[in-house]
């Protein structure tokens, strides 16, 4: 008896999507709920403030309820403000009838900072100082190094 790797052919994107494969109502279903989400984000977006446009984002749904999210808590708070209206236009969307009610949520976005830089310089007096150790070492791996360390130094400005 012997044992024979099975052969998989790549499958084309659209069979994928489409639902007649093995695995593909999974990768369709959720590829039509992020259409979905994107769909109501854009709705929603185009009849708020322009103040509160860019701080809205549309999280997910479940079990009847759709989350917003917001960068901070001050537009969440307006948010809730308006949490009728916009269970209104959520109703007009095909698809988000079955849409009972919000949840809110605050994720805060915090950009990455770059990590600190730290700036040294080196006086030429001390650049004088490890020239000379330079020239008084015999090793030729320390001499460059040395020399490396000596060519940092501050320049006084040419006059």
């Amino acid at each position: 008896m012997s044992i024979k790797a099975k052969r998989f052919r790549a499958q084309p994107a659209t069979r994928l999507l489409d639902g007649h494969s093995r695995g593909a109502s999974e990768l369709g279903g959720l590829m039509r709920m992020a259409g979905l989400i994107e769909q109501a984000q854009t709705h929603l977006r185009a009849h708020l403030p322009e103040d509160v446009r860019p701080h809205l984002f549309v999280g997910g749904y479940r079990q009847g309820r759709l989350t917003l999210i917001t960068d901070a808590a001050v537009w969440l708070t307006r948010l809730r403000y308006e949490q009728s209206r916009l269970l209104a236009l959520l109703h007009e969307l095909p698809g988000f009838e079955a849409v009972t009610a919000l949840s809110f949520k605050v994720r805060p976005v915090n950009p990455p900072k770059p990590p600190p830089t730290q700036t040294r310089s080196l006086s030429s007096r001390a650049a004088d100082e490890i020239s000379s150790c330079a020239r008084d070492t015999d090793d030729p791996r320390l001499k460059r190094a040395l020399e490396r360390l000596a060519s940092h130094a501050e320049r006084p400005p040419e006059p």
